[in-house]
């Protein structure tokens, strides 16, 4: 059996979206903590409101592959943005807990945020080439 080039790319679109709408409804569900978490992330307080809605819209078209290529590069700038947040945190020797994942992430952010993000880049340039 063969398998298509394009394939490969779904996978990956579909893999970025999973995280993507489980970190955005993990944040709607929670939205004080999000808040909290933002703020110590010095995510700007005029985003907090959209950051969830767009990983959750991003989310949604990347299953549904609509416009896969475009929408897959939406979410390597967006993967990008987080990861220089985390590295900036990181060089300024502050670790707040990781706003990444809602609750599920309440853990301090460390150089392995900046690893698993890497990965998620990886992916979502592998949507988007493939």
């Amino acid at each position: 059996m063969i398998v298509q080039r394009g394939s490969f790319g779904a996978i990956a679109a579909v893999l970025v979206a999973l995280v993507f709408l489980l970190s955005g409804i993990t944040k709607v569900a929670r939205p004080s903590l999000w808040r909290s978490e933002a703020a110590g992330m010095g995510v700007h307080r005029f985003l907090v409101p959209f950051v969830p809605w767009v990983e959750v819209v991003l989310g949604a078209l990347l299953v549904a592959q609509v416009q896969r290529h475009i929408v897959a590069w939406f979410a390597v700038g967006l993967l990008v943005a987080f990861t220089a947040i985390i590295a900036l945190r990181l060089s300024q020797g502050s670790h707040p807990p990781c706003a990444c994942f809602g609750a599920l992430s309440a853990k301090p952010i460390a150089s392995g945020n900046l690893v698993r993000n890497a990965v998620f880049v990886a992916v979502a340039v592998a949507a988007a080439l493939l």
